[in-house]
C-alpha cells in the first residue's frame, strides 16, 4: 500500500464473521486496529473520510456469484482502489454452547446464505431441527451464546470468538467454496508489479454505439490481455444502461495493459480504474507456479513482433 502503512482497518461487520477472518489474514491489520461497519457502504464510506486507512469488503462468492452492493459502491462516490485481495475458504461449523449435543439441537441460527450452503448437511444431521434466519454468521454465533438458539452455523472465528463448542465441522454442501475480498483504499501509487497481477476496471459504454462491448473486449484481445472477470450491474438511468465490472491479467504498470487502458479510454463512455494488486496466490504441493502464457501471448513474442516491424520499417525485409 503506498505511502505510510495502514493501521486502521475496517471491515464488513459485525465480529467473528468470514470477513473479520478474512482481515486477520493480511499482517498488518492482524497488528493493527480492526472495526467492524454495519454495512459495506459504511465500511468504504470510512476510508473516503479519512477515519480507517482501508477496508475489507466481499467481492464474490464462488456460489453466489458477485456481491452486487460492493460493486455499486465501487463505482459511486468518491474513488477507491483495491490493493490487495484475500480469497477465504469458506468453511463452516455447527457450533453451541459446551455440553450441547446435537441430539440438543432443536434450532438454529444461520444467515440465509450459510443455511443454503449447507442445506444438505442439515437435512441429513438435523431432519427436525427448526432453522432460524439471523443478519450475519455473527448474530447466529452470538445468538447460540446467549443461548436464544440451540446451536449456530458460522465461521470458525465466530465459535471461537463466542466460546461456543463446534459440534461439527466442514458441513458445507460445496467443500471448496470460497469468498473472494477487496482490501480497499484512497487512491495513491498502486502496489509495485510482480509478475502476476490483476487490474479491475468500471466500463460504461457508449449505448448508441453498435458493437460497443465489443469494442472494449476487442481492446483488451487484440493485444493478448486476458480478462479473468466480467459483471454488468444496471446503472439505475434506465432500463438496459449497465456498467461493466472487468477484471484483467497484468498491471497498470505493464505496456501492454497500459495501451488497453488507453484503447478504452477512447472507446468507452467512461472507464473507472479500480487498482492494480497481486494475485491471490494458493500454495500447493509444488509450490506457487504462475501459469505461462499461450504461444504468442508472451512478452517476449510481442517484444519480436514489434522488432520485425521495426526491420520492415528500416528497409529490412526478414
Amino acid at each position: 500500500m503506498p505511502g505510510t502503512p495502514p493501521t486502521r482497518f475496517v471491515y464488513l461487520g459485525p465480529e467473528g464473521t468470514f470477513a473479520e477472518q478474512a482481515l486477520r489474514t493480511v499482517p498488518a491489520a492482524e497488528r493493527g486496529d480492526r472495526t467492524p461497519a454495519r454495512s459495506v457502504g459504511e465500511a468504504l464510506d470510512a476510508v473516503r473520510a479519512g477515519e480507517a486507512d482501508a477496508a475489507l469488503v466481499p467481492l464474490e462468492n464462488s456460489i453466489g456469484g458477485a456481491v452486487g452492493v460492493t460493486l455499486d459502491e465501487l463505482v459511486e462516490g468518491d474513488p477507491l482502489v483495491i490493493t490487495r485481495e484475500v480469497v477465504l475458504p469458506v468453511e463452516f461449523v455447527l457450533a453451541a454452547r459446551t455440553g450441547t449435543t446435537l441430539t440438543d439441537v432443536g434450532s438454529v441460527a444461520a444467515h440465509p446464505q450459510a443455511s443454503t450452503q449447507c442445506r444438505g448437511w442439515l437435512r441429513e444431521h438435523l431432519p427436525d431441527a427448526t432453522v432460524v434466519d439471523v443478519l450475519s454468521n455473527g448474530a447466529a454465533a452470538a445468538g447460540a451464546a446467549s443461548g436464544e438458539y440451540d446451536a449456530a452455523i458460522c465461521a470458525p472465528i465466530g465459535a471461537t470468538r463466542h466460546r461456543l463448542a463446534v459440534l461439527a465441522d466442514k458441513i458445507a454442501d460445496h467443500p471448496d467454496a470460497v469468498t473472494r475480498f477487496a482490501l480497499v483504499s484512497r487512491p495513491g501509487p498502486p502496489p509495485p508489479p510482480t509478475g502476476d497481477d490483476l487490474t479491475s476496471l468500471a466500463v460504461c459504454l457508449a449505448h448508441d454505439r453498435v458493437g460497443a462491448l465489443l469494442a472494449v473486449l476487442m481492446e483488451l484481445a487484440v493485444r493478448g490481455v486476458n480478462m479473468t472477470r466480467i459483471e454488468s450491474r444496471p446503472t439505475g438511468e434506465a432500463l438496459g444502461r449497465y456498467v461493466f465490472f472487468l477484471d484483467c491479467a497484468g498491471h497498470v504498470a505493464d505496456v501492454r495493459l497500459g495501451e488497453a487502458l488507453q484503447g478504452l479510454r477512447r472507446v468507452c463512455a467512461d472507464v473507472r480504474f479500480l487498482g492494480s494488486y497481486p494475485r491471490h496466490r494458493w500454495s500447493t504441493a509444488a509450490g506457487d507456479q504462475q501459469a505461462p502464457a499461450p504461444p504468442g501471448l508472451t512478452d517476449a513474442d510481442y517484444a519480436d513482433a514489434a522488432a520485425w516491424v521495426a526491420r520492415l520499417r528500416s528497409g529490412e525485409l526478414n
